[in-house]
């Protein structure tokens, strides 16, 4: 018997499909992420923006393309936010699992498809953090969840409402995890790990410490301003082997904005971050995301997100048109920019970060940067530094961090020549 599991969204949705493949594969199953011909499908869907669920809604009927009597299970956001858009489809949707118990997914499988369940969205009560089969570890970078939900409900994001709550896996389940990674790096991700609190009242920091030998390189996913403290910046240089790149999520340079969104920090806070960042890490790359256009944006408040880009020193962004979700505050209250007006702004922001992220890159011509070696693409092996500048050598290398001399910028990053194994 053979699977796909086809995943949509972020991260963490990624995370969980490789649970799923795991649990999958357990049950003997043959297993694919692509969508070709199998006995089963898993969509694990996002419902981030609209056209994320327009996707993956979609992605239905590609699958039944590749065999229209297969089964079909679909699971993740879209499918917790409106489980009839999916079950209308008319297609042999068997099952219809929502975002907060996947786990569920592989109860349907091992029960052989009990027929109870067939057309009906499975109940998505979310307790306490689930836990789900280890996904197989990757050999260059893999990902550890260790915490799920969201408590913070700002005016424009759907997810609280769809995955529920905050919940944390416990210190001891996430830490052995990450010591138990056999990849070069490993990324600590969820939807909120600022938020990583276990039962005990253990948080962030706690985690870190209790892998602070880990030999794989470590990095933290997306976090919040308030996740900035001197406690976990210590935490951080305990590691024995830290990747310093912080994405640290902005959303808008503008107070009014800010506030509108519902973020609870200020664009003086947030640069004050920046700085004890670095101060505990010089080189740190400081990444984050900016949703351009929001419904209160005026083009005073733009020219603030685009200030601050240079002020904060990004290594790089992510620049987004703001997207309605149906359901969140932002949608009932206020009446969207027109999109021409969103398209303008997206450009010109983007045009200002590749400014800054060239800036930062040249700072780094003549200077030694630890890599992992990712693929060797054209003559040329690719990686990603600790503070996540990709770098080039010329020819094929070891799959095993290497020392990199930058001289000069290269396509999207730098290139350089092998120094030394550090």
């Amino acid at each position: 018997m053979k699977a796909v599991v086809f995943t949509l969204g972020c991260k963490v949705n990624d995370v969980e499909s490789g649970s799923i493949i795991r649990g999958l594969k357990d049950l003997g199953y043959e297993v694919s992420r692509e969508l070709e011909s199998a006995d089963l499908y898993i969509i694990n869907t996002c419902a981030v923006t609209s056209e994320a669920e327009r996707k993956s809604r979609q992605s239905i009927g590609r699958a039944l393309k590749c065999n229209p009597r297969a089964k079909v299970i679909v699971c993740g956001c879209a499918a917790e936010k409106n489980a009839e858009a999916f079950l209308e489809k008319g297609v042999s949707v068997f099952a219809v699992v929502g975002a907060k118990n996947k786990n569920r997914v592989l109860e349907i499988v091992s029960s052989d498809f009990n027929e109870t369940l067939c057309g009906k969205q499975v109940d998505n009560g979310a307790g306490a953090y689930e836990e789900m089969p280890l996904p197989e570890c990757l050999k260059t970078r893999n990902f550890v969840k260790i915490q799920d939900g969201c408590n913070r409900f700002c005016s424009y994001c759907v997810i609280p409402y769809l995955r529920g709550r905050s919940r944390s896996r416990s210190v001891e389940s996430a830490a052995a995890e990450i010591l138990q990674s056999t990849a070069l790096e490993t990324v600590v991700t969820g939807i909120d790990i600022s938020d990583y609190r276990d039962e005990q009242g253990r948080d962030l920091a706690d985690l870190l410490y209790a892998v602070k030998d880990a030999d794989t390189r470590i990095r933290l996913g997306s976090m919040e301003v308030s996740m900035v403290t001197p406690r976990l910046l210590n935490a951080l240089k305990a590691l024995k082997n830290f990747a310093p790149q912080f994405h640290l999520s902005l959303q808008s340079g503008s107070n009014a904005v800010l506030k509108s969104m519902n973020r609870h920090y200020t664009r003086e806070e947030y640069l004050e971050k920046c700085a004890m960042i670095y101060e505990a890490f010089p080189d740190a790359g400081i990444t984050t995301d900016i949703i351009v256009g929001f419904p209160t944006e005026t083009e005073s408040d733009f020219l603030q997100s685009l200030a601050i880009v240079e002020e904060a020193g990004f290594s790089q962004i992510h620049a987004f048109p703001y997207s309605p979700r149906e359901g969140t505050n932002a949608y009932k209250k206020y009446k969207e920019l027109p999109a021409a007006v969103k398209k303008e702004r997206v450009e010109r922001l983007l045009q200002k970060g590749a400014a800054q992220k060239e800036k930062y890159l040249k700072g780094f011509i003549g200077k030694e940067l630890v890599i992992v070696p990712e693929h060797c693409i054209d003559g040329y092996t690719e990686g990603y530094a600790g503070n996540y500048i990709r770098v080039y050598t010329e020819g094929e290398t070891e799959k095993r961090p290497v020392r990199v001399r930058v001289e000069a910028l290269f396509k999207d990053g730098v290139r350089g020549k092998i120094a030394d194994l550090p």
